[in-house]
C-alpha cells in the first residue's frame, strides 16, 4: 500500500501541466507567424481591455504615394525638389521615404538630425532646412492662413502634409496618401467581439486622422500626437481600462510599447527599436494577428486549467481507492504515467 500511495503522489503530471500547455501555445503562436517574447505575457493577453493603435504601417500599409506637391510663397521648383530628396533620403519614415522616391534629386546634408514627432532638418548649401509636420511650422510661428486652408483641403481627403521650410518661411508642401489594410476593418471588428477597446493614435492631423478611423470602425482617434504623448494616452487608457496593449512600428511608438502592458510590433515593416521594446512581433504586420493572440491566450487558460484539474483529479480518484487498499500498482503507474501522458496530449 505503502509502494502504491507513493507512485500516486509522483507530481510529474501537475508539474508538467503548465509549461507543456504554455510551450503548446508559444509554438501555435509562432505557427501563426506571433512571435511572443515569454509565457507570461501568452498568459496575460487574454486580460487585455484596450489596445491602442498606431495608424502609418499598422493601420495603414505604410507605404504612402506622394500624390501632390508644390512650391510655396514663391520658392524655386527646382531648389525645393532637391532640397526635400536630399532631406527625404536620410529618413527612414515612411512619408519621407515616398517623397524620396518620387523626387530623386538627391543631394548631401549635413548637420542631419531627426526631430521625433516633428520631422528632419539639416543643411543643404549652407542653408539649415526643415521637412517636417504641420505642428513644427506651427510652432515655428511661420503658418499663414492661406497656408491653413490649403493643408486643411489636402487632410479632408485623408492625406498627410509634409512642409518644407527655413528659418523664415514654408518652401513647398507635399501630400502624401496611405491607403488602409485589407485586413484592418476586420481586425477592428475581432478585437471589439473580444470586449477590447481599440483606439488609434497618429501623430498626423486630426481631419486625415478621423478619415482613416473611420474606414477601419474605430470611434476613438487621438491625433497631432507626439511619442510622449502616446505614452501619456497610453497611462491614461490603463487607469480607463486596465490591461491596455499598444500596436506599433516606428520609432515614435517605441515609449508607449515599453509603457503597454503587453506591446505589440509590427515585424515586416517595423523598426528594430519597436521590435526591441516590443512583447510580441508580428511577422506578416497583419492587424488581424492581435486579436488571434487574444484568443490564443484565452484557448491557453482554459487548457491550463482544464491539464491541472486533470493531474489533480486522477491523482484523487486512485489516493482514495489506494487509502482503502484496493488500488493496485498497476493503476498506481497509471495514475502517474498515464496522467502526464494525458495531460501532454491535452
Amino acid at each position: 500500500k505503502a509502494l502504491v500511495l507513493l507512485v500516486i503522489a509522483c507530481p510529474c503530471a501537475l508539474v508538467i501541466s503548465t509549461p507543456v500547455t504554455v510551450v503548446s501555445g508559444l509554438s501555435a503562436a509562432a505557427r501563426r507567424g506571433i512571435l511572443i517574447k515569454g509565457g507570461v505575457y501568452l498568459e496575460d493577453a487574454r486580460l487585455l481591455k484596450a489596445v491602442a493603435l498606431d495608424k502609418t504601417g499598422t493601420i495603414t500599409e505604410g507605404k504612402p504615394k506622394l500624390v501632390a506637391w508644390k512650391p510655396w510663397d514663391g520658392a524655386d521648383e527646382a531648389m525645393v525638389k532637391h532640397a526635400a530628396a536630399s532631406l527625404a533620403a536620410r529618413s527612414d519614415h515612411p512619408v519621407s521615404k515616398a517623397i524620396a522616391i518620387d523626387l530623386t534629386d538627391a543631394a548631401e546634408v549635413h548637420d542631419f538630425k531627426a526631430l521625433p514627432g516633428r520631422g528632419v532638418q539639416g543643411t543643404i548649401d549652407g542653408r539649415r532646412l526643415l521637412l517636417s509636420n504641420h505642428r513644427a511650422v506651427h510652432e515655428a510661428g511661420i503658418c499663414s492662413a492661406e497656408l491653413e486652408a490649403e493643408l486643411d483641403r489636402h487632410a479632408q481627403q485623408g492625406r498627410t502634409l509634409t512642409l518644407l521650410s527655413d528659418d523664415t518661411r514654408v518652401l513647398a508642401l507635399f501630400a502624401v496618401a496611405d491607403t488602409i489594410k485589407g485586413s484592418s476593418k476586420q481586425a477592428v471588428a475581432d478585437l471589439l467581439a473580444l470586449g477590447v477597446t481599440p483606439v488609434m493614435l497618429t501623430g498626423d492631423n486630426a481631419a486625415t486622422a478621423k478619415a482613416i478611423a473611420a474606414l477601419a470602425g474605430i470611434s476613438d482617434a487621438r491625433s497631432d500626437l507626439l511619442p510622449e504623448a502616446k505614452l501619456l494616452i497610453i497611462q491614461e487608457l490603463q487607469r480607463q481600462y486596465g490591461a491596455t496593449g499598444m500596436t506599433g512600428d516606428g520609432i515614435n511608438d517605441a515609449p508607449a510599447l515599453a509603457q503597454a502592458d503587453i506591446g505589440f510590433a509590427m515585424g515586416a515593416a517595423g523598426t528594430d527599436t519597436a521590435m526591441e521594446a516590443a512583447d510580441v512581433v508580428i511577422m506578416n504586420d497583419s492587424l488581424e494577428r492581435v486579436a488571434e493572440t487574444v484568443r490564443l491566450s484565452k484557448r491557453t487558460h482554459v487548457i491550463l486549467w482544464q491539464n491541472i484539474t486533470l493531474a489533480l483529479g486522477i491523482k484523487s480518484v486512485f489516493l482514495v481507492l489506494a487509502v482503502f487498499g484496493t488500488a493496485t500498482m498497476w493503476m498506481a503507474v497509471f495514475a502517474d504515467m498515464g496522467a502526464s501522458l494525458l495531460v501532454v496530449g491535452n
